[in-house]
This record gives structure tokens, C-alpha cells and sequence, in this order.
């Protein structure tokens, strides 16, 4: 095992002595042959397959599904940590509620000068059909996914927010169910929290949303694009976990402002919906005509109060990487604290000076698209060709405004299993955050996403990145 020049290690920090979280994990692994290790891992990627837990890469020619590699050397954090980032979570994520029920209503950050009215009502994602109404119970973003890195043993940071419809759930739970099929004892004496409660915390965080006078018993349901989409294992195995039923648009119909399930026994009502149809797919009437992903006269529903939709319509705006620049701003004005979580320092290249700037040091920085996901439209300067800097050059100089830069930060590095040697790899991590009518709810832990090629800082799934159990532990 070695570690990363320059990287903050999980397992080691700066140096060579084994974390106290991470006593546990080092011996195992040096107790452990390395053929079993490797024999381990091909164990669980025939599990994976066998159960089904693929994706698809959007635009590959053969459309083949794929596995997201998993890594058996899991992430530890002590509970000292985690206690600490799971009040910078609630802080930001209770920020992001306020700041998202301010522009669809009041708009008292814009008349402050806060943040700059033009990045907000001209966004792409801000969604003018909903501006004046107020979401059921007044949540907006029910399921966030909030992107953290590490650089040293106290430094974390917040890389992005993902407040619209953010994925990777079901990867950490059948993480956590692999190691606890493969290494029992591991997880035992290190004392792990567990994670498995997260199906039953996001139903009940679900059916405290629906409307009023259906909090008895509401109809819930999943609604997926259906079994093309990226994320469709997931779409299922939480309808699956949860209880709910699976449907796609076609399965609902509105009447009279009211969304019903079609069922062989008839009409029955459904009150809240957990969606994974982008705001522009989910009604035909209200956004894109061409669409048959939706439900045509939900947004009529919606907005007469008698269904919940999670997430609201609109939250994408929270999305944007250039209002990110602005969250330590936002967590201010609207909690009356300092950010618990820190951001990533931000050029924002809508902004001559920081253009310029951005210009003189591409080889240096990471260029990302506002409205950018899964890894793609991004430029990591040290890593590209000429070519690749001198044609962001050209996209910047032509569009500013779609693009933020960030310095390259040394993303902290975990042990990784890699052709049957333990190697450095960086990593990050997404906590998911749920928040109903009756709280906010941290699972402990989340999903540890690793960037398996040797030096890369790029931890996407649909750019070969893989995943690996969390693991909050005693300190």
C-alpha cells in the first residue's frame, strides 16, 4: 500500500500510521492473502450482476447496461466526523429550501443584492409555472445529494448540490448488503451505523408531504421514465423497498385535478409522487408537448394542492453551479450562520475579471457547465491535451456565462483494490439528505464514489468510476 504525493489518505492521512477509524480495515487487509481479496471481489461483482444492479451510458452505439465496479476496501469516517458534516448538511440543505421558496415567492434575496437577479429568473431550470406557489407542506427538495470532497484530516468541502432528482441511493445500500454478505466480522468489530433504515425513513419522509387531509394513508407512488433510463434499477428497488408501486406516465391519469393509478380493480388515488422525470418530461400540457414520459394535467393537480410532487417543480435552478458559487451567501442571509461546509473556491465567468483569469490558468483549473452533470462538458486542466484546453478556450470565450472554474483540489485518496494490488485511488462522497413536513433525516454514511483509472480526480460512474461502502464508526 502507498499513498498519493500531495493527497490527504484516508486510511494514513499525511503519513504512514494506520487513522484510529481505520485500525480495523488495515489489519484486515494485512491479515488477508491477496488472492482472497481479489477472489472477494470477483464474488461480488457476480452478485451485482446476478441481482441486476446495472446503468446505462447514454450515447454508446451498442446501449449495453453495465455494472458500476465495487470496491471491497470500504471509506471510514469516525462519528466525531460525521456528527460534524451532518450539521453542515441540514444547515445547507435547509438553505437551499428557503433560498428556493424565496425566488418562487417572495424574492427578498434578489431585492438584496444578494444574488444577481438575471442568474435566477433567466436560469433554464427556473420554472415560471410555478412561481407563486408554494409546494405541499412547503418543501421543495425533499431528496438532496450533496457532493463532498476531502483534502486534509479537518477540510472537507461541498463540490455540488444536487437538489433535483439525485441518484446513487440504492448503490449504497447494496454496498452495505455486499460487505455485510462477504466480510461480517470486518463490519462487527469495527461497529459501523447502519444504513438500511434509508427506505423506511424516505417513506415516511414521503407520506409527511402529502396533502391535507390524505396524511392517513396516502397513495404513493415511484415515477420512472421507464426501463431505458440510466437509473431504472434504481427507480425500482426503491418502489420495491418502500412498498409503493412502480409507474410510468402512462399508468396515471388526472380528473377533476386529481392524479389516479390505473389498477385492474379501478381508479385509485394517488397523492404523492417521488419523481425521477426531469420538470420539462412530466407534463405534456404545462412543458414539452412531444412528450410521453409524463402525465398530461398534472401540473393542473399540482398546483390546485392535491398532489406532492418530490422533488417540486423548479428545484433545478439549485442546481446551477453558478448560484453553487453563491451558497456560502445564501447559508448567511438565510440562517443568520456562518457555512458549516465550505465551498469550493469559484470563478464565476460570467464576470470579466474572473474570465480572464479563468483564460491565464486553464492548464491549472477544472472548467465546469452551469447546468452540467455525470461528469461531462468538464475541463481538468492538468490532466488535458492542448487541444482539449484551447477548445474550452473557444466555449468560454464564446459562452462565459455557462461556465464556472475551480482550482484542481487534492481529492483525498482510500485504499483500493485494483488487478489484486491495494492502490491510492481519490474519492468523494454523497450523503443524501431527506427533508418532510416533520424534519430533516441524515442517514449516516452515504455513497463513496472512486475514481479507479490511476491520477484521475473524475468519480462519475458514466466516466468508469466506481463505488464503495461508507462506514461511520465509533471513534
Amino acid at each position: 500500500m502507498f499513498r498519493t504525493p500531495g493527497a490527504f489518505d484516508e486510511m494514513s492521512g499525511f503519513g504512514n500510521e494506520a487513522r484510529t477509524p481505520y485500525r480495523e480495515v488495515r489489519r484486515w487487509l494485512e491479515e488477508t492473502p491477496q488472492d482472497l481479496l481479489q477472489t472477494r471481489g470477483a464474488q461480488a461483482e457476480h452478485l451485482f450482476r446476478r441481482t441486476g444492479i446495472t446503468f446505462s451510458v447514454y450515447g454508446q452505439a451498442e446501449g449495453a447496461e453495465r455494472l458500476i465496479p465495487f470496491d471491497i476496501v470500504p471509506r471510514v469516517l469516525t462519528r466525531s466526523e460525521w456528527t460534524r458534516l451532518e450539521r453542515g448538511l441540514v444547515q445547507r440543505v435547509q438553505a437551499l429550501n428557503a433560498f428556493l421558496a424565496d425566488v418562487y415567492g417572495p424574492r427578498e434575496i434578489l431585492r438584496a443584492g444578494v444574488v444577481p437577479e438575471d442568474l435566477v429568473l433567466l436560469n433554464p431550470q427556473y420554472q415560471l409555472a410555478v412561481v407563486g406557489h408554494a409546494p405541499t407542506k412547503g418543501v421543495f427538495t425533499h431528496i438532496a445529494g450533496i457532493d463532498l470532497v476531502r483534502t486534509g484530516g479537518d477540510d472537507f468541502y461541498v463540490l455540488e448540490d444536487n437538489a433535483r432528482t439525485p441518484s446513487g441511493v440504492s448503490y449504497m445500500l447494496e454496498n452495505r448488503e455486499m460487505m455485510m454478505r462477504l466480510f461480517p466480522e470486518l463490519l462487527g468489530r469495527a461497529r459501523v451505523a447502519p444504513v438500511e433504515t434509508y427506505p423506511d425513513l424516505l417513506l415516511q419522509t414521503l407520506r409527511s408531504v402529502a396533502p391535507e387531509g390524505r396524511e392517513e394513508d396516502p397513495g404513493i407512488v415511484v415515477l420512472t421514465p421507464g426501463h431505458y433510463n440510466s437509473a431504472f434499477f434504481e427507480h425500482s428497488f426503491l418502489a420495491d423497498k418502500m412498498g409503493v408501486e412502480l409507474v410510468e406516465g402512462v399508468d396515471l391519469f388526472v380528473r377533476d385535478d386529481i392524479v389516479y393509478m390505473r389498477t385492474t380493480e379501478g381508479p385509485r388515488r394517488v397523492d404523492v409522487i417521488y419523481r425521477r422525470v426531469d420538470d420539462a418530461f412530466i407534463d405534456p400540457l404545462a412543458f414539452r408537448p412531444d412528450s410521453t414520459l409524463g402525465v398530461p394535467g398534472l401540473m393542473s393537480a399540482y398546483l390546485a394542492g392535491n398532489v406532492a410532487l418530490c422533488n417540486a417543480v423548479g428545484t433545478g435552478v439549485a442546481d446551477d453551479k453558478a448560484i453553487y458559487s453563491y451558497m456560502p451567501e445564501i447559508v448567511r442571509f438565510y440562517t443568520g450562520e456562518e457555512p458549516i461546509l465550505k465551498n469550493v473556491p469559484t470563478w464565476r465567468c460570467r464576470e470579466p475579471d474572473a474570465l480572464r483569469e479563468v483564460l491565464g490558468r486553464l492548464d491549472q483549473l477544472v472548467v465546469k457547465e452551469v447546468d452540467g452533470s455525470g461528469g461531462y462538458g468538464m475541463l481538468v486542466g492538468p490532466h488535458a491535451s492542448r487541444g482539449q484546453i484551447e477548445a474550452f478556450r473557444h466555449k468560454l470565450l464564446a459562452t462565459p456565462e455557462k461556465f464556472i472554474a475551480q482550482p484542481t483540489l487534492a481529492l483525498s485518496t482510500c485504499p483500493t483494490l485494483c488487478d489484486g494490488r491495494i492502490e491510492p485511488r481519490h474519492v468523494d462522497l454523497r450523503p443524501f439528505v431527506l427533508t418532510g413536513a416533520d424534519g430533516v433525516r441524515v442517514v449516516p454514511g452515504g455513497l463513496t464514489r472512486v475514481a479507479l483509472t490511476p491520477g484521475s480526480l473524475v468519480v462519475n460512474s458514466s466516466q468508469g468510476g466506481g463505488t464503495k461502502d461508507t462506514w461511520v464508526s465509533d471513534d
